[in-house]
Protein backbone atom coordinates (compact mmCIF):
# COMPACT_ATOMS: atom_id res chain seq x y z
CA UNK A 1 0.00 0.00 0.00
CA UNK A 2 1.43 3.05 -1.12
CA UNK A 3 1.37 7.04 0.34
CA UNK A 4 1.70 8.18 -3.47
CA UNK A 5 -0.93 5.75 -4.77
CA UNK A 6 -2.78 7.94 -7.51
CA UNK A 7 -6.27 8.46 -9.22
CA UNK A 8 -6.18 8.59 -13.35
CA UNK A 9 -7.90 11.31 -15.31
CA UNK A 10 -10.14 8.86 -16.18
CA UNK A 11 -11.05 7.04 -13.09
CA UNK A 12 -11.87 10.82 -11.95
CA UNK A 13 -14.17 11.41 -14.85
CA UNK A 14 -15.59 8.42 -14.59
CA UNK A 15 -16.25 8.37 -10.57
CA UNK A 16 -17.87 12.16 -11.34
CA UNK A 17 -20.16 10.63 -14.43
CA UNK A 18 -21.85 7.92 -11.94
CA UNK A 19 -21.51 9.82 -8.99
CA UNK A 20 -24.22 13.07 -7.47
CA UNK A 21 -21.88 15.04 -9.23
CA UNK A 22 -23.93 13.81 -12.88
CA UNK A 23 -26.79 15.59 -12.26
CA UNK A 24 -25.25 19.51 -12.32
CA UNK A 25 -26.58 21.73 -14.97
CA UNK A 26 -24.05 23.13 -16.85
CA UNK A 27 -25.63 26.84 -17.36
CA UNK A 28 -22.14 29.01 -16.12
CA UNK A 29 -20.65 30.80 -19.03
CA UNK A 30 -17.38 33.59 -19.07
CA UNK A 31 -19.59 36.39 -18.26
CA UNK A 32 -21.12 34.06 -15.08
CA UNK A 33 -17.60 33.11 -14.33
CA UNK A 34 -15.96 36.52 -14.33
CA UNK A 35 -19.32 37.93 -12.19
CA UNK A 36 -18.51 35.06 -9.63
CA UNK A 37 -15.10 35.15 -9.24
CA UNK A 38 -15.07 39.02 -8.39
CA UNK A 39 -18.13 37.94 -6.51
CA UNK A 40 -15.84 36.12 -4.33
CA UNK A 41 -12.74 37.87 -4.52
CA UNK A 42 -13.92 41.49 -3.60
CA UNK A 43 -15.04 40.88 -0.39
CA UNK A 44 -13.93 41.17 3.57
CA UNK A 45 -10.11 41.92 1.28
CA UNK A 46 -10.98 45.22 0.42
CA UNK A 47 -13.16 45.71 3.13
CA UNK A 48 -11.11 45.26 6.02
CA UNK A 49 -7.47 44.04 5.27
CA UNK A 50 -6.47 46.05 2.17
CA UNK A 51 -6.46 48.76 5.74
CA UNK A 52 -4.07 46.78 7.59
CA UNK A 53 -1.64 46.46 4.51
CA UNK A 54 -1.70 49.90 4.35
CA UNK A 55 -0.91 50.11 7.95
CA UNK A 56 2.12 48.11 7.76
CA UNK A 57 3.38 49.40 4.14
CA UNK A 58 2.36 52.71 3.43
CA UNK A 59 1.01 53.76 -0.24
CA UNK A 60 4.10 52.26 -1.93
CA UNK A 61 1.26 48.91 -0.56
CA UNK A 62 -0.27 49.47 -3.87
CA UNK A 63 2.96 48.25 -5.66
CA UNK A 64 2.18 45.12 -3.53
CA UNK A 65 -0.92 44.63 -4.88
CA UNK A 66 0.01 44.50 -8.73
CA UNK A 67 3.16 42.15 -7.59
CA UNK A 68 0.68 39.76 -5.84
CA UNK A 69 -1.83 39.92 -8.64
CA UNK A 70 0.97 38.71 -11.10
CA UNK A 71 1.94 36.01 -8.93
CA UNK A 72 -1.69 35.20 -9.08
CA UNK A 73 -1.99 34.81 -12.38
CA UNK A 74 0.66 32.26 -12.97
CA UNK A 75 -1.17 30.37 -10.26
CA UNK A 76 -4.51 30.96 -12.17
CA UNK A 77 -2.88 29.65 -15.21
CA UNK A 78 -1.94 26.31 -13.60
CA UNK A 79 -5.63 26.19 -11.86
CA UNK A 80 -7.26 26.23 -15.80
CA UNK A 81 -4.84 23.54 -17.23
CA UNK A 82 -6.04 21.76 -14.52
CA UNK A 83 -9.43 22.47 -14.59
CA UNK A 84 -9.17 21.54 -18.91
CA UNK A 85 -7.74 18.66 -18.22
CA UNK A 86 -9.69 17.61 -14.62
CA UNK A 87 -13.36 19.24 -15.37
CA UNK A 88 -14.78 18.34 -12.25
CA UNK A 89 -15.12 19.94 -8.56
CA UNK A 90 -12.50 19.34 -6.06
CA UNK A 91 -9.83 21.89 -7.01
CA UNK A 92 -6.48 21.97 -5.71
CA UNK A 93 -7.47 19.02 -3.65
CA UNK A 94 -8.86 16.75 -6.59
CA UNK A 95 -5.41 17.99 -9.05
CA UNK A 96 -3.06 16.53 -6.38
CA UNK A 97 -4.52 13.51 -6.04
CA UNK A 98 -4.00 13.24 -10.09
CA UNK A 99 -0.41 15.01 -10.08
CA UNK A 100 1.01 13.70 -6.72
CA UNK A 101 -0.72 10.50 -4.81
CA UNK A 102 -3.10 10.46 -1.90
CA UNK A 103 -0.89 11.73 0.74
CA UNK A 104 -0.50 15.30 -0.66
CA UNK A 105 -4.04 15.17 -1.55
CA UNK A 106 -4.19 14.56 1.84
CA UNK A 107 -2.46 17.12 2.70
CA UNK A 108 -3.63 20.25 0.45
CA UNK A 109 -7.40 18.82 1.33
CA UNK A 110 -6.43 19.51 5.44
CA UNK A 111 -4.56 22.94 4.52
CA UNK A 112 -7.74 23.66 2.21
CA UNK A 113 -10.03 23.11 5.30
CA UNK A 114 -7.97 24.96 7.33
CA UNK A 115 -7.84 28.00 4.63
CA UNK A 116 -11.81 28.25 4.31
CA UNK A 117 -12.52 27.91 7.90
CA UNK A 118 -9.98 30.77 8.79
CA UNK A 119 -11.19 32.71 5.68
CA UNK A 120 -14.38 32.71 6.57
CA UNK A 121 -13.08 33.69 10.49
CA UNK A 122 -11.97 37.04 8.99
CA UNK A 123 -14.74 37.41 7.18
CA UNK A 124 -17.13 37.39 10.03
CA UNK A 125 -14.47 39.51 12.25
CA UNK A 126 -14.88 42.09 9.68
CA UNK A 127 -18.63 42.00 9.01
CA UNK A 128 -19.00 42.29 12.91
CA UNK A 129 -16.71 45.93 12.46
CA UNK A 130 -19.12 46.82 9.43
CA UNK A 131 -22.83 45.73 11.24
CA UNK A 132 -21.41 47.70 14.85
CA UNK A 133 -20.12 51.21 12.29
CA UNK A 134 -24.01 50.49 10.21
CA UNK A 135 -25.43 50.65 13.56
CA UNK A 136 -23.84 53.62 14.97
CA UNK A 137 -24.86 55.73 11.67
CA UNK A 138 -28.10 54.72 12.99
CA UNK A 139 -27.45 56.28 16.26
CA UNK A 140 -27.46 52.59 17.69
CA UNK A 141 -24.13 52.23 20.00
CA UNK A 142 -23.39 48.82 19.97
CA UNK A 143 -20.73 47.61 23.52
CA UNK A 144 -17.45 48.07 22.01
CA UNK A 145 -16.22 44.99 24.42
CA UNK A 146 -19.07 42.83 23.04
CA UNK A 147 -17.60 43.34 19.38
CA UNK A 148 -14.11 42.55 19.48
CA UNK A 149 -11.30 40.42 21.05
CA UNK A 150 -9.92 39.82 24.05
CA UNK A 151 -6.53 40.26 23.05
CA UNK A 152 -6.16 43.44 21.41
CA UNK A 153 -8.64 45.44 24.16
CA UNK A 154 -5.66 43.50 26.13
CA UNK A 155 -2.87 45.10 24.58
CA UNK A 156 -4.53 48.31 23.85
CA UNK A 157 -5.08 49.14 27.69
CA UNK A 158 -1.63 48.66 28.66
CA UNK A 159 -0.24 50.51 25.37
CA UNK A 160 -3.02 53.29 26.97
CA UNK A 161 -1.38 52.95 30.34
CA UNK A 162 2.08 52.74 29.50
CA UNK A 163 1.44 56.09 27.47
CA UNK A 164 -0.05 57.97 30.54
CA UNK A 165 3.05 56.75 32.56
CA UNK A 166 5.16 58.26 30.66
CA UNK A 167 3.21 61.30 30.37
CA UNK A 168 2.86 61.43 26.83
CA UNK A 169 -0.92 62.32 26.09
CA UNK A 170 -2.99 59.82 24.39
CA UNK A 171 -3.88 62.13 21.22
CA UNK A 172 -1.00 60.59 19.86
CA UNK A 173 -2.27 57.16 20.02
CA UNK A 174 -4.82 56.15 17.52
CA UNK A 175 -8.56 56.72 17.97
CA UNK A 176 -8.89 52.79 17.49
CA UNK A 177 -6.40 51.91 20.10
CA UNK A 178 -8.44 54.71 22.70
CA UNK A 179 -11.28 53.04 21.97
CA UNK A 180 -10.32 49.37 22.55
CA UNK A 181 -8.84 50.77 25.95
CA UNK A 182 -12.34 51.77 26.71
CA UNK A 183 -13.75 49.04 26.26
CA UNK A 184 -11.52 46.83 28.20
CA UNK A 185 -11.68 49.25 31.04
CA UNK A 186 -15.60 49.41 30.85
CA UNK A 187 -15.77 45.49 30.26
CA UNK A 188 -18.13 43.88 33.07
CA UNK A 189 -15.59 41.84 35.43
CA UNK A 190 -15.61 38.16 36.71
CA UNK A 191 -12.69 37.69 38.83
CA UNK A 192 -9.78 38.66 37.49
CA UNK A 193 -11.25 38.79 33.75
CA UNK A 194 -12.39 40.72 32.02
CA UNK A 195 -15.72 39.78 29.63
CA UNK A 196 -14.41 40.50 26.15
CA UNK A 197 -16.30 38.79 23.03
CA UNK A 198 -17.23 39.85 19.58
CA UNK A 199 -20.72 38.39 19.66
CA UNK A 200 -21.44 40.03 16.00
CA UNK A 201 -19.03 37.52 14.53
CA UNK A 202 -20.11 34.46 15.87
CA UNK A 203 -23.61 35.59 15.62
CA UNK A 204 -23.69 35.93 11.92
CA UNK A 205 -21.49 33.01 11.55
CA UNK A 206 -24.11 30.88 13.40
CA UNK A 207 -26.58 32.21 11.39
CA UNK A 208 -25.11 31.87 7.87
CA UNK A 209 -24.50 28.04 8.99
CA UNK A 210 -28.23 28.14 9.86
CA UNK A 211 -28.89 29.12 6.32
CA UNK A 212 -25.93 26.56 4.51
CA UNK A 213 -27.85 23.48 6.58
CA UNK A 214 -30.90 24.34 4.95
CA UNK A 215 -29.69 24.83 1.56
CA UNK A 216 -29.58 28.34 1.34
CA UNK A 217 -27.18 30.12 -1.73
CA UNK A 218 -26.54 32.18 -3.91
CA UNK A 219 -28.50 32.31 -7.55
CA UNK A 220 -26.40 33.26 -10.02
CA UNK A 221 -28.48 36.40 -10.91
CA UNK A 222 -28.36 37.27 -7.27
CA UNK A 223 -24.63 37.10 -7.62
CA UNK A 224 -24.85 39.23 -10.42
CA UNK A 225 -26.89 41.57 -8.54
CA UNK A 226 -24.46 41.49 -5.66
CA UNK A 227 -21.39 42.52 -7.76
CA UNK A 228 -23.21 45.37 -9.32
CA UNK A 229 -23.49 46.76 -5.78
CA UNK A 230 -19.90 46.26 -4.83
CA UNK A 231 -18.82 47.78 -7.79
CA UNK A 232 -21.06 50.91 -7.65
CA UNK A 233 -20.08 51.15 -4.01
CA UNK A 234 -16.20 51.09 -4.90
CA UNK A 235 -16.83 53.61 -7.57
CA UNK A 236 -18.22 55.38 -5.36
CA UNK A 237 -15.40 55.39 -2.84
CA UNK A 238 -12.65 56.52 -5.58
CA UNK A 239 -14.89 58.72 -7.36
CA UNK A 240 -15.93 60.71 -4.05
CA UNK A 241 -12.70 60.23 -2.28
CA UNK A 242 -10.33 61.39 -5.06
CA UNK A 243 -11.38 64.82 -4.49
CA UNK A 244 -10.02 64.70 -0.18
CA UNK A 245 -6.63 63.15 -1.56
CA UNK A 246 -4.13 65.22 -0.13
CA UNK A 247 -1.06 64.20 -2.20
CA UNK A 248 1.37 64.99 1.04
CA UNK A 249 0.17 61.85 2.64
CA UNK A 250 2.22 60.09 -0.32
CA UNK A 251 5.20 61.41 0.96
CA UNK A 252 7.16 59.19 2.38
CA UNK A 253 5.66 56.66 -0.69
CA UNK A 254 7.31 54.00 1.36
CA UNK A 255 7.92 54.92 5.11
CA UNK A 256 8.97 51.27 6.24
CA UNK A 257 11.20 50.68 3.30
CA UNK A 258 10.38 47.24 1.14
CA UNK A 259 10.40 45.34 5.20
CA UNK A 260 7.39 47.34 5.38
CA UNK A 261 5.53 46.68 2.50
CA UNK A 262 6.24 43.21 2.14
CA UNK A 263 5.31 42.39 5.87
CA UNK A 264 1.85 43.01 4.32
CA UNK A 265 2.07 40.40 2.32
CA UNK A 266 -0.54 38.47 3.72
CA UNK A 267 -2.86 41.16 4.19
CA UNK A 268 -2.72 41.57 0.06
CA UNK A 269 -2.84 38.43 -0.81
CA UNK A 270 -5.49 37.14 1.58
CA UNK A 271 -7.47 39.83 -0.71
CA UNK A 272 -6.70 37.34 -3.89
CA UNK A 273 -7.91 33.88 -2.76
CA UNK A 274 -11.34 34.00 -4.17
CA UNK A 275 -10.39 33.45 -7.55
CA UNK A 276 -9.59 30.02 -6.57
CA UNK A 277 -13.46 29.79 -5.96
CA UNK A 278 -13.88 29.66 -9.84
CA UNK A 279 -12.39 26.16 -10.53
CA UNK A 280 -14.90 24.72 -8.20
CA UNK A 281 -17.63 25.03 -10.81
CA UNK A 282 -15.51 23.46 -13.11
CA UNK A 283 -18.63 20.80 -13.48
CA UNK A 284 -21.25 23.30 -14.03
CA UNK A 285 -19.40 25.46 -16.91
CA UNK A 286 -20.61 25.47 -20.31
CA UNK A 287 -17.39 24.90 -21.98
CA UNK A 288 -14.50 25.13 -18.81
CA UNK A 289 -11.99 24.30 -20.77
CA UNK A 290 -12.40 27.94 -22.55
CA UNK A 291 -14.28 30.04 -20.18
CA UNK A 292 -12.27 29.49 -16.88
CA UNK A 293 -9.27 30.39 -18.38
CA UNK A 294 -10.99 33.63 -19.47
CA UNK A 295 -12.56 34.13 -15.98
CA UNK A 296 -9.97 33.76 -14.09
CA UNK A 297 -7.63 36.52 -15.87
CA UNK A 298 -10.54 38.83 -16.84
CA UNK A 299 -11.53 38.86 -12.18
CA UNK A 300 -8.19 39.09 -11.50
CA UNK A 301 -7.71 42.18 -13.84
CA UNK A 302 -10.03 43.55 -12.64
CA UNK A 303 -9.56 43.53 -9.08
CA UNK A 304 -6.21 44.41 -9.07
CA UNK A 305 -6.85 47.86 -10.80
CA UNK A 306 -9.68 48.82 -8.49
CA UNK A 307 -7.45 47.33 -5.20
CA UNK A 308 -4.97 49.35 -6.93
CA UNK A 309 -6.85 52.64 -7.11
CA UNK A 310 -8.47 52.01 -3.79
CA UNK A 311 -4.92 51.81 -2.26
CA UNK A 312 -4.01 55.40 -3.46
CA UNK A 313 -7.37 56.86 -2.47
CA UNK A 314 -7.12 55.23 1.31
CA UNK A 315 -3.42 56.40 2.07
CA UNK A 316 -4.10 59.84 0.39
CA UNK A 317 -7.39 61.02 2.48
CA UNK A 318 -5.78 60.22 5.87
CA UNK A 319 -2.29 59.23 7.13
CA UNK A 320 -1.20 55.73 6.43
CA UNK A 321 -0.64 55.13 10.20
CA UNK A 322 -4.07 55.74 11.00
CA UNK A 323 -5.38 52.90 8.89
CA UNK A 324 -4.85 49.71 10.80
CA UNK A 325 -8.34 49.50 11.58
CA UNK A 326 -10.64 46.57 10.67
CA UNK A 327 -13.32 48.95 8.25
CA UNK A 328 -10.62 51.19 6.50
CA UNK A 329 -13.13 52.67 3.92
CA UNK A 330 -16.03 53.87 6.54
CA UNK A 331 -13.23 55.06 8.77
CA UNK A 332 -11.45 57.67 6.14
CA UNK A 333 -14.93 59.24 5.06
CA UNK A 334 -15.54 59.61 8.86
CA UNK A 335 -12.06 61.29 9.34
CA UNK A 336 -13.33 63.49 6.77
CA UNK A 337 -16.48 64.41 7.61
CA UNK A 338 -18.58 62.61 5.27
CA UNK A 339 -20.97 60.45 7.75
CA UNK A 340 -23.29 59.57 4.49
CA UNK A 341 -21.30 58.42 2.59
CA UNK A 342 -19.59 56.37 5.35
CA UNK A 343 -22.99 54.97 6.27
CA UNK A 344 -23.79 53.79 2.48
CA UNK A 345 -20.25 52.45 2.52
CA UNK A 346 -20.93 50.73 5.81
CA UNK A 347 -24.30 49.24 4.67
CA UNK A 348 -22.87 47.81 1.60
CA UNK A 349 -20.15 46.19 3.24
CA UNK A 350 -22.58 43.96 5.65
CA UNK A 351 -24.32 42.94 2.74
CA UNK A 352 -21.24 42.16 0.33
CA UNK A 353 -19.17 40.58 3.27
CA UNK A 354 -22.48 38.40 4.08
CA UNK A 355 -22.63 37.03 0.58
CA UNK A 356 -18.95 36.62 0.51
CA UNK A 357 -19.12 34.63 4.12
CA UNK A 358 -22.13 32.23 3.07
CA UNK A 359 -20.01 31.49 0.05
CA UNK A 360 -17.36 30.34 1.79
CA UNK A 361 -19.54 28.70 4.45
CA UNK A 362 -20.79 26.63 1.70
CA UNK A 363 -17.35 25.63 0.03
CA UNK A 364 -16.05 24.41 3.51
CA UNK A 365 -18.14 21.53 4.10
CA UNK A 366 -18.41 20.21 0.67
CA UNK A 367 -14.45 19.83 1.03
CA UNK A 368 -15.13 17.67 3.89
CA UNK A 369 -17.75 15.89 1.99
CA UNK A 370 -15.40 15.23 -1.25
CA UNK A 371 -12.39 13.83 1.12
CA UNK A 372 -15.15 11.74 3.23
CA UNK A 373 -16.76 10.22 -0.02
CA UNK A 374 -12.73 9.28 -1.17
CA UNK A 375 -12.70 7.42 1.96
CA UNK A 376 -10.21 9.55 3.79
CA UNK A 377 -12.44 10.96 6.50
CA UNK A 378 -15.44 9.32 8.35
CA UNK A 379 -18.64 8.81 6.50
CA UNK A 380 -20.52 10.91 8.40
CA UNK A 381 -19.16 13.90 6.79
CA UNK A 382 -20.34 12.93 3.48
CA UNK A 383 -24.04 12.30 5.19
CA UNK A 384 -26.64 13.96 2.82
CA UNK A 385 -29.76 15.65 4.78
CA UNK A 386 -32.81 13.61 3.76
CA UNK A 387 -34.73 16.96 3.22
CA UNK A 388 -32.79 19.67 2.88
CA UNK A 389 -29.94 17.81 0.38
CA UNK A 390 -27.02 19.39 2.32
CA UNK A 391 -23.82 17.85 4.24
CA UNK A 392 -25.86 18.28 7.57
CA UNK A 393 -22.89 16.90 9.90
CA UNK A 394 -20.07 19.08 7.96
CA UNK A 395 -22.06 21.90 7.61
CA UNK A 396 -22.58 21.59 11.95
CA UNK A 397 -18.86 21.26 12.10
CA UNK A 398 -18.09 24.07 10.09
CA UNK A 399 -20.05 26.51 11.79
CA UNK A 400 -18.13 25.50 15.34
CA UNK A 401 -15.50 25.28 13.46
CA UNK A 402 -15.35 29.10 12.52
CA UNK A 403 -17.95 31.00 15.20
CA UNK A 404 -16.22 30.01 18.33
CA UNK A 405 -12.55 31.19 17.35
CA UNK A 406 -13.94 34.27 15.58
CA UNK A 407 -16.02 35.23 19.12
CA UNK A 408 -11.96 35.65 20.74
CA UNK A 409 -9.17 35.98 17.92
CA UNK A 410 -7.96 39.22 16.46
CA UNK A 411 -7.53 39.45 12.88
CA UNK A 412 -4.38 40.06 12.02
CA UNK A 413 -3.33 36.56 13.06
CA UNK A 414 -6.52 34.71 10.47
CA UNK A 415 -4.87 36.95 7.67
CA UNK A 416 -1.58 35.25 7.77
CA UNK A 417 -2.65 31.86 8.89
CA UNK A 418 -5.19 31.79 5.65
CA UNK A 419 -2.34 32.63 3.77
CA UNK A 420 0.21 29.75 4.67
CA UNK A 421 -2.53 27.38 3.60
CA UNK A 422 -3.04 29.59 0.36
CA UNK A 423 0.17 29.88 -0.72
CA UNK A 424 0.69 25.90 0.07
CA UNK A 425 -2.33 24.61 -2.00
CA UNK A 426 -0.56 27.66 -5.10
CA UNK A 427 2.61 26.23 -4.90
CA UNK A 428 1.34 22.17 -5.28
CA UNK A 429 -0.72 23.30 -8.62
CA UNK A 430 1.64 24.91 -9.83
CA UNK A 431 4.38 21.90 -9.28
CA UNK A 432 1.33 19.63 -10.22
CA UNK A 433 1.20 20.91 -14.14
CA UNK A 434 5.11 20.83 -14.56
CA UNK A 435 4.75 17.26 -12.93
CA UNK A 436 2.05 16.21 -15.38
CA UNK A 437 3.77 18.14 -18.28
CA UNK A 438 6.45 16.05 -17.78
CA UNK A 439 4.32 12.38 -18.27
CA UNK A 440 2.53 13.60 -21.03
CA UNK A 441 -1.03 13.64 -19.02
CA UNK A 442 -2.16 16.84 -20.48
CA UNK A 443 -1.55 16.31 -23.65
CA UNK A 444 -5.29 16.28 -25.09
CA UNK A 445 -6.09 19.90 -22.77
CA UNK A 446 -7.78 22.00 -24.49
CA UNK A 447 -6.05 24.96 -22.74
CA UNK A 448 -2.46 24.73 -21.63
CA UNK A 449 0.18 27.36 -19.58
CA UNK A 450 1.61 29.06 -22.84
CA UNK A 451 5.28 27.29 -23.66
CA UNK A 452 8.03 29.15 -22.75
CA UNK A 453 11.37 26.69 -22.08
CA UNK A 454 12.74 27.25 -18.88
CA UNK A 455 16.02 24.81 -19.60
CA UNK A 456 18.67 27.68 -19.45
CA UNK A 457 16.34 30.34 -18.35
CA UNK A 458 15.40 29.42 -14.97
CA UNK A 459 18.96 28.61 -14.06
CA UNK A 460 20.74 31.39 -15.46
CA UNK A 461 18.23 33.99 -12.64
CA UNK A 462 19.23 31.96 -10.38
CA UNK A 463 23.13 32.54 -10.84
CA UNK A 464 22.10 36.31 -11.02
CA UNK A 465 19.95 36.16 -8.09
CA UNK A 466 22.55 34.08 -6.15
CA UNK A 467 25.32 36.60 -7.55
CA UNK A 468 23.64 39.64 -6.47
CA UNK A 469 22.70 38.41 -3.36
CA UNK A 470 26.77 37.13 -2.54
CA UNK A 471 27.43 40.90 -2.90
CA UNK A 472 24.83 42.05 -0.15
CA UNK A 473 26.73 43.17 3.16
CA UNK A 474 23.38 42.11 5.11
CA UNK A 475 22.44 38.66 3.44
CA UNK A 476 23.41 36.63 6.99
CA UNK A 477 21.11 39.12 8.35
CA UNK A 478 18.39 38.70 6.23
CA UNK A 479 19.02 34.72 6.91
CA UNK A 480 18.24 34.90 10.65
CA UNK A 481 15.20 37.18 10.11
CA UNK A 482 13.74 35.05 7.38
CA UNK A 483 15.26 31.17 8.08
CA UNK A 484 12.69 30.14 5.13
CA UNK A 485 14.47 31.99 2.71
CA UNK A 486 17.05 28.47 2.89
CA UNK A 487 14.01 26.85 1.56
CA UNK A 488 13.29 29.19 -0.99
CA UNK A 489 16.89 28.89 -2.75
CA UNK A 490 16.94 24.78 -2.58
CA UNK A 491 13.49 24.72 -4.49
CA UNK A 492 14.74 27.27 -6.72
CA UNK A 493 18.31 24.86 -6.77
CA UNK A 494 15.88 22.47 -7.62
CA UNK A 495 13.90 23.71 -10.23
CA UNK A 496 16.47 24.72 -11.88
CA UNK A 497 18.11 21.48 -12.35
CA UNK A 498 15.64 19.77 -13.05
CA UNK A 499 14.10 22.16 -15.91
CA UNK A 500 17.38 21.68 -17.60
CA UNK A 501 16.67 17.99 -17.63
CA UNK A 502 13.05 18.14 -19.02
CA UNK A 503 12.77 21.51 -20.26
CA UNK A 504 9.96 23.00 -17.56
CA UNK A 505 7.37 25.51 -18.61
CA UNK A 506 8.81 28.89 -17.42
CA UNK A 507 5.39 30.58 -15.93
CA UNK A 508 4.57 27.61 -13.77
CA UNK A 509 8.02 27.59 -12.43
CA UNK A 510 8.09 31.38 -11.66
CA UNK A 511 4.04 30.56 -10.43
CA UNK A 512 6.37 27.84 -7.72
CA UNK A 513 8.75 30.29 -6.96
CA UNK A 514 6.49 33.81 -6.56
CA UNK A 515 4.53 31.99 -4.32
CA UNK A 516 7.26 30.52 -2.15
CA UNK A 517 8.89 33.47 -1.66
CA UNK A 518 6.12 35.57 -0.40
CA UNK A 519 5.62 32.77 1.92
CA UNK A 520 8.93 33.25 3.32
CA UNK A 521 7.49 36.81 4.76
CA UNK A 522 5.42 35.21 6.94
CA UNK A 523 5.16 35.81 10.46
CA UNK A 524 7.10 32.53 12.47
CA UNK A 525 4.24 31.90 14.80
CA UNK A 526 1.67 31.22 11.95
CA UNK A 527 3.61 28.58 10.39
CA UNK A 528 4.01 27.18 14.15
CA UNK A 529 0.53 26.69 14.22
CA UNK A 530 0.40 25.50 11.07
CA UNK A 531 2.47 22.76 10.89
CA UNK A 532 0.61 21.48 14.03
CA UNK A 533 -2.29 21.88 12.23
CA UNK A 534 -0.82 19.35 9.65
CA UNK A 535 0.51 17.40 12.23
CA UNK A 536 -3.19 16.82 13.75
CA UNK A 537 -4.00 16.04 10.03
CA UNK A 538 -1.35 13.36 9.43
CA UNK A 539 -2.57 11.49 12.47
CA UNK A 540 -5.92 11.80 11.27
CA UNK A 541 -5.09 10.20 8.36
CA UNK A 542 -2.54 7.41 8.93
CA UNK A 543 -4.72 6.28 11.70
CA UNK A 544 -8.16 6.24 9.49
CA UNK A 545 -7.67 7.40 6.26
CA UNK A 546 -4.60 5.51 4.56
CA UNK A 547 -6.64 2.11 5.69
CA UNK A 548 -9.78 3.29 4.78
CA UNK A 549 -9.43 5.19 1.36
CA UNK A 550 -11.61 3.55 -1.48
CA UNK A 551 -7.91 3.33 -3.76
CA UNK A 552 -6.79 1.43 -0.28
CA UNK A 553 -9.78 -0.68 -0.28
CA UNK A 554 -9.31 -1.45 -4.26
CA UNK A 555 -5.43 -2.09 -3.93
CA UNK A 556 -6.54 -4.98 -1.29
CA UNK A 557 -9.07 -6.25 -2.94
CA UNK A 558 -6.19 -6.20 -6.74
CA UNK A 559 -4.18 -8.03 -3.88
CA UNK A 560 -6.64 -10.83 -2.87
CA UNK A 561 -7.84 -11.25 -6.53
CA UNK A 562 -11.04 -10.08 -6.11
Amino acid sequence: MSLFRKKTVTQILSDAAEGESSKLVKTLGVRDLTSFGIAAIIGAGIFSTIGLASYNGGPAVSLLFVFTAIACVFTALSYAQFASTVPVSGSAYTYAYVAFGEIFAWIIGWALILEYAVSNMVVAISWSEYFTSMLSGFGVTFPKYLATDYGSASRAFQLVQETKQAGIALTTLPDNTRLLADAYANAPVVGNLHLIANLPAGAITVLITALVYIGIKESRAASNILVVLKLAVIALVIGVGAFYVKPANWSPFAPNGMSGVLSGVASVFFAFIGFDSISTTAEECKNPQRDLPRAMLYCLGICTVLYVLITLVLTGMVNYKELGVSDPLAYVFQKVNLDFVAGVISVSAVVAITSALLVYQLGQPRIWMTMSRDGLLWKRFSTIHPKYKTPSFATIVTGFLVAIPSLFMDLKFFVDLTSVGTFFAFILVCAGILFLDAKGLTAQSKFKVPYINGKYIIGAILLAVVTYALTNDNLLQTLENKPLLVVFWGVWIVLAVQGFRHNFSLLPVIGVLTNLYLMTELGASNWKIFGIWLIIGLVIYFSYGFRKSKLAIREREDAAGI
